[in-house]
Parts: structure tokens; C-alpha cells; sequence
């Protein structure tokens, strides 16, 4: 993630006093640790931003598009696929910046991150095929989870239900 370049500085100065990069550490770690791939890559690319930012003196290489016309294009790719995206590096390379900016101004746009958001676009896919009568092992995989547990995570952390509960239940189930 890294430089080859910034391999030196992050010798001669290993310890980073950074209240901000720690807790973007931290929020990694709990994603890696919960599974959660979309999560540890928008933390993943914050933390090597900032890393890099303190090995390289704080320069800023280029100057950026703004942020409001950034995280709309973001949306409309995400919006265009929510299934296929790319994830969000994969959004950032096209359009032409970087993961961390991307980050950065989804979430000071729209108030969450991109992979949040993307989540619950998921979701709403996964929600609307139950109500439709879908099995949940399909819809899981369909609305791009892993599997049936790796949607019910999800169901159950953000709509504070099982998949199976809200399709039994309907729309009242939430």
C-alpha cells in the first residue's frame, strides 16, 4: 500500500503520535476482524493515506476535484450496480482519485462512508426479493454476500431482524 520510497522514513520514524491515524488503525482491525472486506478497505486506504502523509513531511501532491462532484459520480456507480461495484478502490480508479478521497467526500457529502452506503443498497435488494418470496441462501448471493450468515450479520446489525423473520413478517418486521 505503501511506496518503496517511504520504506526509509517509516525506519528513522516508526512512532507516529496520531490520536486520528490510531483510531482509523482501530476501526480496521474491528472490520478485518468482524469479516467485513468493504469496511477494511475504505479503513485500509484512510490508514495508508495518512501514513503516507507523515512519512512524505504532509505534502499534498495534487489538487483534487471537489468533493460534492466526486461522491455524486461515486453514488451514481454504486446506484448503477450495487451488486457488481467494484468496490471502492475500484470506484476511486474511475474516477481518477484516490481510495481515501473518495472516502473523504462520500462521507462529508452524505453522512457515511461508501461502503456503508453500499450496504444498504445491498439490502434494500435483499429486502425487497424476500418480500417477493425469494429463498434467503439465494438472495444472499444474488445481492452480493457471501452466504446466508453473512447476510443475516448484516440484516440483523443494521434492520435488527433475520432475513427469514422479515420475510415471514413482511414490511412490519422492521
Amino acid at each position: 500500500m505503501l511506496s518503496e520510497t517511504l520504506i526509509g522514513a517509516a525506519v528513522d520514524a516508526p512512532l507516529i503520535d496520531d490520536r486520528s491515524l490510531r483510531e482509523q488503525v482501530s476501526r480496521l482491525d474491528r472490520a478485518l476482524v468482524r469479516g467485513d472486506e468493504r469496511e477494511a478497505e475504505t479503513r485500509l486506504a484512510l490508514v495508508a493515506e495518512r501514513l503516507a502523509w507523515h512519512l512524505t513531511g504532509r505534502h499534498r501532491a495534487r489538487s483534487l476535484p471537489p468533493a460534492g462532484q466526486v461522491a455524486r459520480q461515486a453514488r451514481e456507480i454504486l446506484d448503477a450496480d450495487p451488486v457488481g461495484a467494484a468496490g471502492i478502490a475500484g470506484v476511486a480508479d474511475a474516477l481518477g482519485v484516490s481510495a481515501a478521497h473518495l472516502v473523504r467526500s462520500f462521507t462529508r457529502s452524505y453522512g457515511i462512508p461508501p461502503h456503508r452506503y453500499l450496504l444498504g443498497r445491498r439490502l434494500d435488494l435483499a429486502r425487497r426479493w424476500l418480500l417477493a418470496g425469494d429463498d434467503p441462501a439465494q438472495v444472499a448471493v444474488a445481492t452480493g454476500f457471501y452466504d446466508q450468515s453473512h447476510l443475516t450479520r448484516h440484516f440483523k446489525r443494521l434492520l435488527a431482524t433475520t432475513p427469514g423473520r422479515y420475510q415471514r413478517g413482511g414490511a412490519a418486521a422492521v
